[in-house]
């Protein structure tokens, strides 16, 4: 492996630096955006159990705002749980938001990864050409000089597709994840609601 590195010069290093962050944020997010984390299936059963029960306490809403992105949302909304349905609603749209926000997070960065990493690649190819007609002299061509900026610039292009084609795939995936997540999120408040309110029953 040092040999690569050592092989496609100083350039490579910026595609290292870009490939460790990209492996951390993949690794984050697929911890993060796992469904049963964001949206635990049991959850509205057992918020409505508790409501019928007990009704709303401020204990149940602290830990309903800890369990997970979805009990932050039910959590605000219940505060408001004797106002309108109007009121109530608008104030889970507002926490929806916060939480598409945070399942977001990071997605950005990877993005601008995946779509970096080629040029970096680029970056390099254009150095190792460099070396390759620096390597023109009176006397003759240099065969190690030669070879060396071949190297550079074949290993960074590669280097650079490894880097780039995995940072899109899973910032798509994440961007379908989230998108997905966003939905059922939204249907089970929905669905709180209209319990609350005495048009759905539990």
């Amino acid at each position: 492996m040092f040999a690569i590195v050592e092989a496609a010069g100083w350039p490579i290093w910026f595609l290292i630096f870009a490939s460790i962050i990209a492996v951390g944020l993949i690794t984050e997010r697929l911890i993060y955006l796992r469904s049963s984390r964001v949206n635990p299936p049991a959850l509205l059963n057992d918020v409505v159990s508790e409501l019928k029960q007990h009704g709303v306490s401020e204990d149940m809403l602290a830990q309903l705002s800890k369990n997970s992105p979805l009990g932050y949302i039910f959590a605000n909304g219940l505060k408001n749980i004797k106002s309108t349905q109007d009121v109530m609603k608008e104030s889970i749209e507002e926490a929806g938001r916060a939480m598409t926000h945070d399942l977001e997070r990071f997605l950005t960065t990877l993005g601008t990864i995946a779509s970096i990493s080629p040029l970096l690649g680029l970056f390099g190819t254009v150095v190792g050409m460099i070396e390759i007609f620096g390597a023109q002299t009176a006397a003759g061509n240099s065969p190690a000089i030669l070879a060396h900026g071949i190297s550079v610039a074949l290993y960074n292009t590669a280097f650079g597709l490894i880097v780039a084609i995995p940072s899109m795939i899973f910032y798509r995936h994440f961007r379908a994840k989230v998108d997905s997540l966003t939905v059922e999120m939204e249907q089970q408040a929905i669905k709180l609601v209209e319990v609350v309110h005495g048009q759905r029953k539990g």
